[in-house]
């Protein structure tokens, strides 16, 4: 979470926990979920998630402070109480291969408007202006290696592999059981391996391109349509007089956005005066060496609530899951 932000968990989440075989699949199914997950929980709904460096007037729990490695990992419980009258307001989470969070219990805390804070969230064409994108590769540092003390690679970005992870599952229910194609570029680089690997071989295929703020209008005959998401609403990019039978593919906006408008860079160092158009002359962050891989449980967590996985052809991707994590896809 960037600072200042925050997001809303509409399902139950944190303790108590049930295994799928103590769940009716009706029961399941009221709740949005159509195929086996390892556990549900039944916990409280409305959970808020804010970035750790946003909390304020809290303690730790010792006695709820269990991680596996390097910090906490929230299984225990609240690990935060109030300062003033101890009673436990939140769960922070920020052990190793975790996303840091803190996630605020929500029979326990109420949200509250902020005196002079603008309410009103931007527009499209505001965000538009911004062009805010995310970059598809960063550095992640580590210890040990090849060598004594720290040292860095650069990688896809953990936020590319969530984010992804997300729109795979949408693009495979969307499909019908049929290929899909998506836009050339990063795009294919990102998407097409796998949906060559999940979805059967033939035509005629589907094609998905990508539609949202300061893209030409889509094509009337198009079904899939790969779109960005409001980061303060939430809400998924919809094209004006468009059919909304049309299922959105979401992609956070910095994602989309790099997708569509990839930021342009040199290959090598440029000498002498700066030509136009070009903004820096120092070359592009390296491409990693590795494939991109999907993020498992975000594509698991998305495929399982929605109503296209009751199809036969789909279950039977999501039980090979495991299979295709082997082949690197996730």
């Amino acid at each position: 979470m960037e600072t200042g932000t925050f997001a809303v968990e509409p399902e139950p989440s944190g303790p108590p926990w049930r295994r799928w075989e103590e769940i009716d699949p009706d029961e399941a199914a009221a709740r949005g979920i159509y195929a086996p997950v390892h556990f549900l929980s039944d916990g409280a709904p409305g959970a808020v998630v804010i970035a750790p460096g946003d909390i304020r007037g809290t303690v730790l729990i010792p006695e709820k402070c269990g991680g596996y490695c390097c910090g906490l990992d929230g299984a225990d419980g609240p690990n935060l109480a109030c300062e003033t009258c101890g009673l436990p307001v939140a769960t922070r989470i920020d052990d190793c291969s975790l996303w840091q969070a803190v996630w605020l219990a929500p029979e326990a805390v109420r949200r509250r408007p902020v005196d002079g804070a603008d309410a009103a969230p931007l527009s499209w064409a505001d965000l538009a202006a911004e062009g805010r994108s995310t970059p598809p590769f960063e550095p992640i540092t580590g210890w040990g290696g090849p060598q004594l003390g720290s040292h860095h690679w650069w990688s896809w970005s953990p936020q590319w592999e969530a984010a992804t992870g997300r729109a795979l599952a949408h693009l495979l229910a969307e499909s019908g059981g049929r290929p899909v194609t998506v836009p050339g570029g990063l795009s294919t680089e990102v998407f097409q391996r796998g949906l060559d690997t999940l979805l059967p071989a033939g035509p005629p295929a589907r094609r998905a391109v990508l539609a949202g703020p300061g893209l030409p209008a889509p094509e009337a005959d198009l079904d899939i349509l790969i779109v960005p998401v409001h980061p303060q609403t939430g809400e998924n990019w919809a094209p004006p007089n468009r059919d909304a039978t049309v299922h959105p593919v979401p992609l956070p906006l910095g994602v989309w956005w790099w997708l569509a408008f990839p930021e342009p860079h040199l290959h090598a160092p440029a000498s002498g005066v700066m030509p136009d158009g070009v903004l820096r002359d120092d070359p592009g962050a390296p491409h990693p060496r590795s494939l991109f891989r999907h993020d498992a449980a975000v594509f698991h967590h998305t495929l399982v609530r929605l109503p296209a996985v009751r199809s036969q052809w789909l279950r039977e991707s999501l039980e090979k899951l495991t299979q295709d994590m082997r082949t690197r896809l996730f």
